[in-house]
């Protein structure tokens, strides 16, 4: 077993990341410090730094490991597109909230930018819709037409506080698609 995946790793690093979180809900991210993040947590400064190189490296790897999470949804093609990725931004409400609140919502987009096409390479299945849609075109240029689009709306969204059920941000896309086919 790799270290990294060994059970007490793992649970540090939840430890760590849920008490990132816990601290930019009172406070703003450029004034929270590594030594506050360990003392919200029963962990030592030699397991913080074990684990990750600074706070920054732990909001990317909440932020990887909530894009990861989403990436085997929509490759196992279970669902609907659209509604997955409405879905994923609802049940990471709390993470795009902060991360807006702090001016950082660019994160998620660079995270994006950087896994998808790793994803493409390693785990594209033929379950997932994308699959066929990318047959035969530079699915660089495409991956990054759907990322900047949908991140554009879920940005939008989280902007105004997501007031708005996921349906209907999702209604409004499929509606606008609809009429795009229409053309």
């Amino acid at each position: 077993m790799n270290s990294a995946d060994h059970p007490s790793a793992v649970r540090s690093r939840t430890k760590i990341a849920e008490a990132l979180l816990g601290l930019m809900e009172k406070y703003p991210y450029n004034e929270i410090t590594v030594k506050q993040i360990i003392l919200e947590t029963d962990l030592v400064r030699k397991t913080f730094y074990r684990n990750f190189s600074s706070k920054d490296e732990v909001l990317r790897y909440i932020m990887k490991k909530a894009l990861s999470d989403y990436f085997s949804v929509i490759n196992s093609g279970k669902g609907d597109v659209l509604k997955n990725i409405f879905m994923f931004a609802d049940r990471n409400r709390r993470l795009l909230i902060l991360l807006d609140k702090n001016n950082m919502l660019y994160i998620a987009l660079q995270c994006m930018n950087e896994l998808l096409p790793v994803f493409r390479d390693n785990e594209l299945s033929e379950a997932n819709p994308f699959t066929p849609l990318f047959d035969g075109l530079d699915s660089d240029y495409l991956i990054a037409l759907n990322t900047g689009a949908v991140w554009n709306v879920i940005s939008l969204w989280v902007h105004r506080g997501m007031k708005d059920k996921p349906a209907h941000v999702e209604k409004t896309v499929r509606q606008y698609i609809e009429r795009l086919r229409a053309k």
